[in-house]
């Protein structure tokens, strides 16, 4: 089957052709008596002569308003038939047209005493609208019938009176009977052989020239006839429910009885005409599909954006814009009685403007003359508990000028609560200076806040220098270890801080962070090596995405942090360290861009790898002095082993290299180019920390993550665990495959399923503990290839591509809990399935009440240049936030992990998923 192709409307630059080409219908004749005595009929051509001449003129519409200038047809005289086979060229592209584009299709008669609707000696004869795009938003093309609706101009509208195509009620005139019924009977077999002759102009359906003329023929006369039956079948139809006599001067038409007069009889005969317009749009090789231009954002507002801390307003989307009468359909009535017609216009200064009035109160209201008055404020008990909703609230939430007003009241009273914090700083209007100077005193006062709290008042949404330097006041003193922790994100927020690049003094003068961060690194060895690390991964970033402001701001951190080092003892011969790092990480990345760019077989690549190891020139099989690894600065490294060297078979040709250190234990790692590992990073630092949350609740579910770090924007080196994929043993074992497995490398007779017990309880926690973590970071593209499992019970995920509920897999689970590895806990109904999940329950609840922290970590990774982040970074923290369910009580969320525990192990679309991944996997191998 070949691939589907087709083309976007916005790439057709070509100006918007139609091509005009005949009239078909019969026309009432009208009394010569009628004629006589009617001055505004007498002179019009087509009641004349039934080939009288015509001309055509066609204007683009759109959302009712029209786009174009009309163009009309050249004159031509017709004899037999009306036809006029021009085309007709519209001033403007496909490219620019909106999806609501239709052209409005006007056939003029001639009347030197005018009429309805004339514009000069021209009144309309007909008119059509026809829509330029189907309901499947593809491009109409080819030829195409159209109703013409007599004595009316073809208005554009939106809900437009002269439609090119009618409803099926509309067409049998809702009660046709006898003739009629039989009358539409044939319409719609003309109406099928239609669409038939148009798959046959694009060449669908196979031509034969004589057998096509016959055809070509006989329908010509069969649609005549048609024509003529219908028209006849109508008049007898009106002529029987109307008893009408017409007077001799034919003014007026009287029913038999006397009554009332009604309607003309002219405007009946009119009526019952029934004419078809046949056009034609220009073919394409391809379906053409509306897709939008992509307009730039609205106007940016000359005042100052000012963040959720500062403004006491929230912002409102911009309103949806009404232009141009029957936009919403003829006779359609809003609220206000404009019938369509009014206009809103969004002006981008109202949401970055205060409310005048809420503005005066909340001055009024915050004045320093109260401020005496507030400080033995205490709240009620309602009032209390409303103080305490608002402390319960995530760091998302945005709080109302209400529920400000009521935190600015009592913050005296809240200096006690350390949650308030965060809230109270939302409170504050920065720009006030009264206000200002007022809060950046209490802040002193305030009782010591969480570290999730400080690394909040980090965030983008805080400028205020006070309250960042009182969040790195609180980081002070946390330990070196929890610091590392965080120090990703940290190293990412000094993107908020207000240090210039340009600048030539210090960057400590100007930001309390990076003063903060330059004197724990230079003081502790393993935070200088990843602080270093992080920066220059930063400054290495060239691509669109990072902006050369920010790649100057890193490279001045950079730059003091190296200052500030070595003036301290013993500063130098770190510096040294830190440079040698980086010739050894330059000589990886050369031989992997080598190895990845060569055209020999993975065996040869794996030799060629070792030859370069192995040559003395290289300064890689001896390394001396030792020196720390960048991965994991605590393994001081003397040297490689080129034998115990590996090329995966991968698109990157990853090195797998097996380094000595001195405790004479090897360590090895995976190197490779070609691949933003920041993401896995992030990733990696999330599963740590979590893990940490969870052992300081004495819950270990055996994690150990494994080391990642990223050395460039494409290049990073990761610690290679040996391990087995859950493919690998599905291939290798029978049966009940990860029991075999783990039977294998840790049998043990006596002991339930045949696994050492010690063994076995590593496998469930750490598939507990990993279910949990992936499912609240959306990890995605789960398979049996990226699920590992080492000999001793561990089992872990690799490969963080996809995150925050993204996936390339249609139907992909909430979490990854395949067959496989409930049959490893012995099934479904085993006790250790049960003792699985309830560390699941209570790994999730223990995370959800560190759901600040995390929250925090991720809006402060925001503006970072990570692929699944920078897709939406607005949504990021929600992304994250919604997987905790904080609406919840706890068993509620028990209640709602066991559902998803249930959906994964039991859904079938993953397993057949799995499936086809590994044969493609197999062969490929």
């Amino acid at each position: 089957m070949e691939p589907f192709s087709f083309a976007s409307s916005e790439a057709v630059e070509i100006p918007v052709n139609i091509r005009i080409v005949s009239l078909e219908g019969e026309q009432t004749p009208i009394p010569f008596s009628t004629l006589i005595n009617r001055s505004d009929l007498r002179h019009i051509g087509s009641n004349l002569n039934p080939h009288s001449d015509l001309f055509v003129t066609v204007q683009l519409w759109a959302d009712s308003k029209p786009l174009t200038i009309p163009v009309q047809t050249a004159y031509k005289p017709f004899r037999n038939e009306r036809k006029w086979n021009e085309w007709l060229t519209l001033p403007i592209n496909y490219s620019t047209l909106p999806l609501s584009s239709q052209l409005a299709i006007t056939i003029w008669d001639l009347s030197p005493t005018g009429g309805d609707g004339a514009q000069g000696h021209a009144i309309p004869f007909g008119g059509t609208t026809l829509p330029l795009f189907d309901k499947e938003n593809q491009l109409q093309k080819g030829r195409q019938k159209c109703v013409l609706h007599r004595r009316k101009a073809a208005d554009g509208l939106d809900s437009s009176s002269t439609p090119s195509t009618l409803q099926s009620s509309r067409k049998n005139g809702g009660k046709g009977k006898g003739h009629i019924a039989s009358a539409d009977k044939e319409s719609e077999e003309l109406d099928r052989l239609e669409k038939l002759f148009k798959k046959h102009e694009m060449g669908e359906i196979p031509r034969i020239e004589w057998l096509d003329q016959l055809v070509f023929r006989g329908v010509e006369k069969r649609g005549l006839q048609a024509s003529s039956t219908s028209l006849k079948a109508l008049q007898r139809r009106r002529s029987r429910h109307q008893s009408t006599v017409m007077t001799l001067d034919g003014a007026h038409e009287r029913q038999a009885n006397g009554d009332k007069a009604k309607k003309d009889p002219i405007d009946d005969a009119v009526e019952d005409e029934r004419f078809t317009l046949y056009v034609e749009l220009p073919r394409f090789d391809f379906p053409v599909v509306f897709a939008d231009h992509e307009y730039p954002p609205p106007p940016i507002s000359s005042l100052q954006h000012l963040s959720s801390s500062q403004s006491n307003i929230i912002l409102k989307p911009p309103p949806e814009v009404h232009y141009g009468p029957g936009i919403n359909g003829l006779g359609d009535d809003d609220d206000h009685g404009f019938g369509g017609r009014l206009v809103r216009v969004y002006d981008p200064e109202v949401g970055a403007r205060d409310n005048p009035a809420e503005s005066k109160h909340r001055r009024l209201v915050r004045s320093h003359r109260t401020g005496v008055l507030d400080r033995d404020l205490k709240p009620n008990a309602k009032v209390r508990d409303e103080l305490n909703g608002i402390m319960a609230y995530s760091p998302t939430h945005i709080l109302s000028p209400e529920e400000k007003d009521l935190v600015w009241k009592f913050r005296h009273h809240l200096t006690r609560d350390k949650r308030a914090l965060t809230k109270f700083v939302k409170s504050v209007n920065w720009h006030d200076v009264s206000e200002s100077r007022q809060a950046v005193q209490i802040l002193a006062k305030w009782t010591e806040v969480d570290v999730d709290d400080a690394l909040e008042l980090l965030g983008p949404t805080f400028d205020n220098p006070a309250v960042r330097a009182y969040a790195v006041d609180r980081l002070r003193k946390a330990d070196d270890d929890e610091l590392l922790l965080y120090l990703l994100q940290l190293v990412q927020a000094l993107k908020f801080e207000h240090i210039s690049p340009d600048s030539t003094q210090d960057a400590t003068q100007d930001s309390s962070l990076a003063r903060f961060l330059i004197a724990r690194a230079t003081n502790n060895f393993m935070l200088g090596n990843y602080f270093h690390w992080y920066l220059m991964v930063e400054c290495d970033d060239k691509s669109e995405d990072q902006s050369s402001e920010y790649r100057k701001l890193f490279a001045k951190v950079e730059y003091d942090f190296m200052t500030e080092l070595v003036k301290l003892p013993g500063g130098l011969e770190t510096r040294k360290v830190l440079l040698r790092q980086g010739e050894l990480v330059a000589v990886l990345s050369k031989i992997s861009m080598d190895i990845k760019v060569s055209r020999e077989t993975v065996p040869k690549k794996a030799e060629r790898v070792k030859q370069f190891l192995a040559d003395p020139k290289n300064e890689i099989i001896s390394i001396d002095p030792p020196l720390p690894l960048p991965l994991d600065p605590s393994v001081m490294i003397t040297g490689v082993d080129p034998a115990d060297t590996n090329v995966f078979k991968s698109s990157l040709f990853p090195i797998m290299m097996t380094f000595k250190t001195l405790t004479n234990k090897k360590y090895q790692i995976m190197f490779k180019t070609g691949d933003d590992l920041r993401q896995d990073q992030l990733v990696i630092q999330i599963i740590t920390l979590m893990d940490q949350l969870l052992q300081k609740e004495n819950l270990d579910l055996k994690l150990s993550p494994y080391k990642i770090l990223a050395t460039g924007a494409t290049a990073g080196a990761a610690q290679f665990v040996p391990s087995m994929s859950l493919q690998g043993i599905v291939n290798k074992y029978r049966g009940n495959t990860v029991l075999a497995y783990l039977k294998y490398n840790n049998p043990d007779d006596k002991a339930p399923l045949g696994v050492r017990k010690a063994a076995l309880d590593i496998f469930i926690k750490s598939c507990a503990g990993y279910c949990v973590i992936t499912y609240l970071l959306g990890v995605g593209d789960r398979h049996l290839d990226n699920l590992l499992l080492a000999p001793d019970g561990h089992f872990f995920h690799a490969d963080f591509g996809f995150i925050l509920g993204r996936d390339p897999k249609p139907f992909a689970p909430a979490m990854k809990l395949c067959k496989e590895m409930v049959d490893g806990m012995g099934g479904s109904t085993s006790e250790q399935y049960k003792q699985f999940k309830q560390y699941c329950f209570t790994a999730y609840t223990t995370l959800r009440k560190s759901s600040n922290l995390i929250l925090n970590l991720f809006s402060l990774m925001v503006d970072a240049n990570i692929p699944d982040i920078k897709l939406e970074p607005d949504k990021v923290v929600l992304k994250v936030k919604e997987r905790f369910h904080l609406e919840m009580s706890e068993e509620d969320a028990i209640r709602h992990f066991d559902t998803l525990i249930e959906d994964s192990s039991n859904a079938i679309f993953p397993v057949v998923i799995d499936r086809l991944h590994g044969f493609v996997q197999h062969f490929r191998v």
